[in-house]
Parts: C-alpha cells; sequence; structure tokens
C-alpha cells in the first residue's frame, strides 16, 4: 500500500511527530511504501522524523508551494492520505478531492477557533463549548486568542473552513475518549469516527521490566515550552511540595520553547532547582527518566491524550498531571501516577499531587509498577494493526464506510 502522510513537522517537535517516527519505520518494516508532504521548513542538523535509511519521498509545502505539492501527490500516486495536523486548508481540499484519506485528529481540527480549547482569562480552564459563532462573542472576553480582532476572525475563518471538511474524510481517528467525545459533538458520525488510543512510540522493550532506581526528588518535563503547558504552575507547585515532603526536590526540563527564558527566570525567582536542557534527542529520553522519580504533565489545556505519559510509564515511571482531556485514559489516581483536579487547574492541586506520589515509598513503588502496566495497554503493535487496518479499508472503498 503507498500510504501519504500530510503533517506540519518533518523535523521532531512533539507528540505528533514522535508518534509519526514510530509510524513511518513500522509501516515502511510491513512493507509498505511512504511518502510525506509537510508544512514546515525542515532543517536537516535536527532530529528528523523518517529515518534517512528508509529513503521517504518527500516535499515541503512551504518551500515548493500548494500547486507543486500537488503536483508531487499526484505523480506520487499513493492509495491513500494520512493526515495529521495540518493548516493548509486548501492542500487538504484538493487532496480530498484526489484521493481517499484519514484524518488522525491530534488537536482540536474545525472544533476550536483557537485549537487551544481552553479560555484564558480570567485563569486557564478547559472550554467545552461547540465551535460556532458565539466562539467569536467569547474570544474577548476569555482571551481565547489575544486581542488582535484581525488575529481572531483569520483564526475563526480558518477553523470553519477545517470544521467544513471534516466529513469529507472516509474515517477521522482520535487517540482519546475525551478527543471522541469532542467529535461526536460536532456531528462525525460513529461509522467515520475511530477510537484508535496513541501507543508508546518505542513500543515494548525486550528483557525485565524496568524498575526506577533514582529517589532523588528528581521531577522531569519533556514537551514545547509554552504557557498552556504549565510549566510555570509547576516551577510554583515544587517548592510548596518539597516544604510538605520536608525534603528538596528538583526539575529536569527537557524541550524549547517561546517561554523558556521567561521559566529560567522564574526558577531562579523561585529558588527552585531547575536545569533546562532544551531539545533532547529521542534515543537519550529513556535515560532521563530513568534517573528521574516523577515525569510531570501539568498542561492547562486539554491535552488531547500527552503521549509522554505512556512513555514515562514504560520505565516505570509514575505522572502527576491534571484532568484534563485525554490524560485520564493513562493515568488513573493512585495506580499510574497521582491526579489534579483540572477545572481550573490551580498551584496547589499539582503540589498535592506531588506529595501524594512522593510522600510513602511503599505507595510510590505501587505507582511505579502502576504506570508499567498502563503503559502495556498501548501496545505500537495493536495500533498499527488498527491503523493498518482502516487505511486498506478506506484505499480499497473510497465512498463507503467502516463498521
Amino acid at each position: 500500500m503507498r500510504v501519504l502522510i500530510v503533517t506540519a513537522h518533518r523535523n521532531l517537535v512533539g507528540g505528533t511527530e514522535r508518534y509519526l517516527q514510530a509510524l513511518i519505520s513500522a509501516l515502511s518494516m510491513r512493507g509498505h511504501r511512504i511518502g510525506l508532504l509537510y508544512e514546515s521548513r525542515f532543517d536537516p542538523a535536527l532530529e528528523p522524523i523518517d529515518s534517512p535509511g528508509l529513503n521517504v519521498s518527500a516535499c515541503c509545502v512551504t518551500q515548493e508551494g500548494e500547486e507543486a505539492a500537488v503536483r508531487f501527490a499526484a505523480g506520487w500516486n499513493p492509495d491513500v492520505v494520512y493526515s495529521h495536523s495540518v493548516d493548509a486548508t486548501g492542500l487538504q481540499a484538493a487532496l480530498l478531492d484526489a484521493y481517499p484519506a484519514v484524518l488522525f485528529a491530534h488537536n482540536y481540527v474545525g472544533t476550536c477557533a483557537t485549537g487551544q480549547k481552553c479560555h484564558a482569562y480570567p485563569a486557564p480552564r478547559p472550554c467545552q463549548r461547540e465551535f460556532g459563532p458565539a466562539c467569536l462573542v467569547l474570544h474577548y472576553p476569555r482571551r481565547c486568542g489575544g486581542l488582535n480582532p484581525v488575529t481572531m476572525w483569520q483564526m475563526y475563518r480558518h477553523s470553519a473552513q477545517m470544521n467544513r471538511l471534516l466529513p469529507k474524510y472516509e474515517a477521522v481517528l482520535v487517540g482519546s475518549a475525551h478527543m471522541y467525545r469532542e467529535f461526536r459533538q460536532h456531528g462525525l458520525k460513529p461509522d467515520r469516527l475511530h477510537l484508535v488510543p496513541l501507543p508508546n512510540p518505542a513500543g515494548t522493550a525486550p528483557g525485565p521490566d524496568p524498575v526506577p532506581t533514582s529517589a532523588n526528588g528528581r521531577i522531569v518535563f519533556l514537551g514545547r515550552l509554552t504557557k498552556l503547558k504549565g510549566v510555570h504552575y509547576l516551577l510554583r507547585a515544587i517548592p510548596i511540595a518539597s516544604q510538605k515532603l520536608d525534603r528538596p526536590l528538583s526539575l529536569v526540563v527537557a524541550g524549547d520553547g517561546p517561554e523558556r527564558e521567561s521559566l529560567q527566570r522564574q526558577a531562579r525567582t523561585l529558588g527552585v532547582m531547575a536545569e533546562f536542557r532544551g531539545w533532547v534527542h529521542s534515543d537519550r529520553t529513556p535515560d532521563l527518566m530513568r534517573q528521574a522519580d516523577l515525569v510531570a504533565v501539568p498542561s492547562l489545556w486539554p491535552e488531547p491524550f500527552g503521549l509522554v505519559g505512556i512513555e514515562a510509564g514504560a520505565a516505570g515511571l509514575p505522572a502527576v498531571a491534571y484532568a484534563v482531556g485525554g490524560i485520564p485514559d493513562w493515568l488513573v489516581a493512585g495506580h499510574s501516577g497521582e491526579i489534579a483536579p483540572g477545572d481550573p487547574p490551580t498551584v496547589e492541586g499539582m503540589a498535592s499531587a506531588i506529595v501524594r506520589a512522593l510522600a510513602d515509598p511503599a505507595h510510590y513503588a505501587s505507582l511505579s509498577r502502576g504506570a508499567l502496566e498502563m503503559a502495556k495497554r498501548f501496545s505500537l503493535e495493536a495500533h498499527l494493526s488498527r491503523v493498518e487496518d482502516i487505511l486498506a479499508t478506506v484505499s480499497r472503498n473510497p465512498a463507503g464506510t467502516l463498521a
């Protein structure tokens, strides 16, 4: 099967790209031919989602233009298009007109004007509304996407265009129960909408189950440093938790983004022992996790899934997070980590979750076992088999529906 993957980035940026990195390799190993259309410029000095040894045919939309991207697709002649987190509505419409297509909705494509599904004022809080004209009314009072009216209208129009494209996909895949409810709320029929949980990209490691050996009070965060990722809440929570536990806690931040300098200043002001390492190659993240006691996922927005929690669980590392979006699919309080209320998320709630996770060694050991057990439920092989079946069915029967 010839599968054309359409996505925003060819470099490893976040969870979507980490997933695609595993997917492209696995589908290639299963004998499928992979083509790649991507939007943002590729930096060969950074980690790619496609291994050079796979010889994936690729085209950058930003560099070549949408018309050239459509010609590339026509020349490559895919059996099916598998789309991920793409902004270019014109390109998507052209591909939908020409080929059977499947969308994996990693984000709130077509269901939120800003794509964040989160109010910003008076404090970050998940939004439950259905996308529509009322979003324009609430944009300013809730500060959903800033204060620029031109930007507001552009974001709304773009989301409306994406919303109109959704029914044209032969299948829409989502990774969590939360996202399934979100897209059902926006009118997708059950025969076109499929819950396919995201897997641990690294698969199942051979050998004995990993057991965390550290007891150093180290918390690790992995991800892009934006306000809605909540690291500024985490930094404020750490001194509170440290005081309650009566022992020092430290933070390792593996990631980069527009908030990095601000977060570094905040850490110094609060006296938090924080090490900012920038982007860490995926080969090094297992070691980073083995050296930590907890992974923190302090997202303030309704995270569609939170793939890093599964990766950490595979290393026997429990998580602390807010109960937002798809996170409760893999983070069960008292079993695979500890969870804080997410509507609204608070600094005190995150501090309490950290304390519950680390206060009792026996309970912490139980959380480590639970995190590992939970991660095993999200099998890469099972996910690939389900995706492969859906892609194959759509390619054979583009005008039909899936059972």
